[in-house]
Formats: structure tokens, C-alpha cells, sequence
């Protein structure tokens, strides 16, 4: 494989991009989904109609499944050009904008390079610590890690700087009564409380480059540091937001829906569970059912979540008057909409199975909190495994259900959970 490909350059164990960060043309994708929605919904609804007729055309549900893949193709494009005018915006990656602070990241470059500057807390003052990880560096990580992954987009962030995090919760309990002018006042009950823990987990990366690498390459310090730790974060993070067990990771949020290892974790109970409507299929009525079992109090700022290969079998579904469910945005920057609620790709959300949790409907924010402990940080090593330095990444971070009562989760199955 060629070492320039589609403006990527690849250099040893480094890579960068260069494409030179040119903005996508967000509304001429968008107008190309909008498009192929509607000659799905064309295509789709013949099918329906021949296959009614007894006339079932394995080459038309061929035709209909390739639109629906290219649909499909067209939202992640549109998904892509968004996050990339994000980071643009932000001035955070490789194709980011100038940098914050020049002049700290500049001495940090020279650092990761040869070694020459001791980067500190102080900008470019050599005596004044042994903190190698610039402040540039560490912005640039979170905000990358905020677009690539799911939960810190639709989740409520919280730094922290205690080695755990533990949370208090009212459970009422609170007495009172009716008396008269000069009735006594006994002592009534005060309310209960009760406490859950957060503990943590913690990432981290050791790529490794030869000195001489670093002597002769051109390298860009946020590129190389976005394009690869940030991303192998991200997946991590993603994996732990959604399924963590604890034991050294987050704990996830599937595992605290109704049956699952976390179900009795919260004082206030399990994520409520709605079966979808058939053994191994989602359906119209289940994801109705599903948005109106929650509570009026948390649909304001709620939304869907479920991965691309479910999406694509909600795309088919229709109300009774044959409209469709699932609608494309009309909008750049907007995210599809599904019975009016706007869906997120989620890939750590499993796929539609019998008694799989195919999809999360609810206020994320409400719901979900992610705890980070400090920042980033990297040490360089050049001693452990000469000729090589490595750069040693750390994060620390946590995560949980705070509050189960905003968030409902669709059950693939037609009995009760």
C-alpha cells in the first residue's frame, strides 16, 4: 500500500494527515441523503405493494436493500463532514486552525523531539517541573475525545480530582401532619439516604518511535497525538461507557437495565426495559411504546441510540397511515429524526437479537455522568528500550448511571421483560 493515500501520509510508526483541512460541503450531502431517502421510499413502498400482490421480486428487494446501504453511506458522510467542522472550528486535530498557544506548544515540539526542553506547568521554563504533558496537548485530547466519542457527546462530563467519587441520594421519607392551634407536635420521620460509589479505571497508550525518527521527520505534534491516541481512547471509552463491568473501567450503562449485572446497583432502581414488539425484530408499536413509557418530565432534551446496522431495519418501518418513522435531516449540522426524536449512531449498542437491548431512548445528560480524573498525561521515555523513546499516555477516567429514571432501553422480544 502506497504511503500517501487520500491526503494521508504515513511515516514509520507516525502518521499525519495532510488534506490541508479544507471544509466539507455539508448541504450538498445533506441534499444528496435527502434524495436517496425518498427514492428508497419510492422503491420500498412498490416492494411492499408487489410483495402483497404474491409477486415477491428478489432483484427489486436487492434494489431496495442497495438504496438503503446508500442511504445509510450518505448519513455517515454527513455525519464525517459535521465532525470535521467541529474540529476545525475547535482548532483542535489535524486539520485543525492555529494553535492556542504556540509558544508552549513550539517548546513542548522541541522536548518531543530531542529531549532538549523540560516542559513545565510555566510556559517553555525549563526549571520549573517535570509535568512533560503541555496544556495544548491535553485541550487537544478532550476535545477530540468529546467528538469521537458517543457518551461524551451525549452524556453529562464532570471533572475530578479525588482518587474516587461517591454520590448521595435522597430517598424521601420526610413525615408531616395536620394539627390544631394547640395540638402537640411530636417529632416526625427525616428522610432516608443512601450512597453509590464511582471508581475508576484508567487508559493508557506507549506508541514508540527511533530517535532518529524524531531527529528527521517532520512531525505534527497534535496530528500524531489526535490521530492515534485520541481515537484508541475514544474506542476504549466507548466500549466502557456502554458495557463496563467496573473492574477497572466505567461502568456501563446496558448493564444497568432491567436483568443486567448492574440492575441492583442504583438506589433507585434499574433503566426500566420495553420489549420491542417481536421475538427478534424491533417494530412500529415497540418503539412507540418505548417513547411513551417515558416520563413527559425527561422527552425534552431526549433521543434514540442505537447502532448504523439497526437504523437501517427503522428506516422500513411506517406508522398505520404508511408515513415513515425515521426521517432524514432537512437541516446540515442536524441529526436524523426518528418519531421526532433525533437519533444518534451509537456502534457500542448491540445489534437486534432475540433479548438484546437494540436501542436507548431517553435524556442522556439526566442520565449518565462521566468522571475524569486530571487530564492527559504523557511521559517520554528514552531510556526503558533504546533506540526507541517512548511516549507513555495516561488517562484516568470513570463513569455511571446517575440517575436511571430519565432513560428507557427497547428489549428485542414480544413478552414482558
Amino acid at each position: 500500500m502506497s504511503n500517501m493515500q487520500k491526503g494521508r501520509v504515513t511515516r514509520g510508526l507516525i502518521s499525519v494527515r495532510a488534506d490541508g483541512g479544507n471544509p466539507p460541503d455539508v448541504n450538498a450531502l445533506v441534499e444528496a441523503l435527502n434524495k436517496a431517502f425518498a427514492d428508497f421510499k419510492a422503491e420500498h413502498n412498490q416492494q411492499l405493494e408487489e410483495v402483497k400482490k404474491g409477486n415477491a421480486d428478489a432483484l427489486q428487494a436487492l434494489k431496495v436493500d442497495n438504496i438503503n446501504s446508500e442511504v445509510t453511506r450518505l448519513q455517515a458522510a454527513v455525519d464525517a463532514a459535521n465532525t470535521q467542522l467541529a474540529a476545525l472550528q475547535m482548532g483542535g486535530g489535524a486539520a485543525g486552525g492555529g494553535l492556542a498557544d504556540a509558544e508552549y506548544s513550539g517548546a513542548f515540539s522541541a522536548h518531543f523531539r530531542k529531549g532538549e526542553v523540560q516542559a513545565a506547568m510555566n510556559k517553555g521554563v525549563a526549571d520549573d517541573g517535570g509535568y512533560l504533558a503541555p496544556v495544548e496537548w491535553d485541550r487537544t485530547i478532550t476535545d477530540r475525545l468529546v467528538i469521537l466519542s458517543d457518551m461524551r457527546q451525549l452524556a453529562n462530563v464532570v471533572p475530578c480530582s479525588g482518587a474516587g467519587l461517591t454520590k448521595l441520594f435522597n430517598m424521601g421519607g420526610t413525615a408531616s401532619g395536620w394539627v390544631g392551634e394547640e395540638d402537640a407536635r411530636p417529632e416526625t420521620a427525616g428522610p432516608k439516604f443512601k450512597s453509590l460509589g464511582f471508581g475508576w479505571g484508567e487508559l493508557y497508550a506507549n506508541p514508540a518511535a527511533t530517535q532518529q525518527l524524531l531527529d528527521d521527520s517532520e512531525i505534527d505534534l497534535e496530528a500524531w497525538l489526535a490521530g492515534e491516541v485520541d481515537v484508541e481512547f475514544s474506542k476504549q471509552e466507548g466500549a466502557g461507557f456502554f458495557a463496563g463491568n467496573g473492574v477497572n473501567k466505567p461502568f456501563g450503562i446496558l448493564t444497568y437495565v432491567e436483568g443486567g449485572a448492574n440492575a441492583a446497583k442504583h438506589p433507585f432502581g434499574a433503566i426500566k426495559a420495553v420489549n420491542s414488539g417481536a421475538a427478534a425484530a424491533i417494530t412500529g408499536d415497540g418503539l412507540i411504546d418505548l417513547v411513551y413509557d417515558l416520563p413527559s418530565a425527561y422527552t425534552a432534551n431526549a433521543r434514540f441510540a442505537m447502532n448504523r446496522k439497526t437504523m437501517g431495519s427503522v428506516r422500513k418501518l411506517k406508522d398505520t397511515e404508511g408515513n415513515y418513522l425515521w426521517q432524514p435531516s432537512l437541516i446540515a449540522g442536524q441529526p436524523s429524526t426518528l418519531l421526532g426524536f433525533a437519533v444518534q449512531d451509537v456502534a457500542a449498542i448491540p445489534d437486534v437479537a432475540a433479548n438484546a437491548i437494540g436501542a436507548l431512548f431517553g435524556d442522556f445528560k439526566q442520565t449518565y455522568t462521566v468522571y475524569d480524573r486530571k487530564g492527559v498525561r504523557v511521559l517520554r521515555d528514552p531510556f526503558t528500550n533504546k533506540p526507541f523513546v517512548h511516549f507513555y499516555t495516561t488517562k484516568r477516567v470513570g463513569g455511571g448511571v446517575h440517575n436511571p429514571e430519565p432513560m428507557r432501553a427497547l428489549k428485542i422480544g414480544a413478552d414482558a421483560p
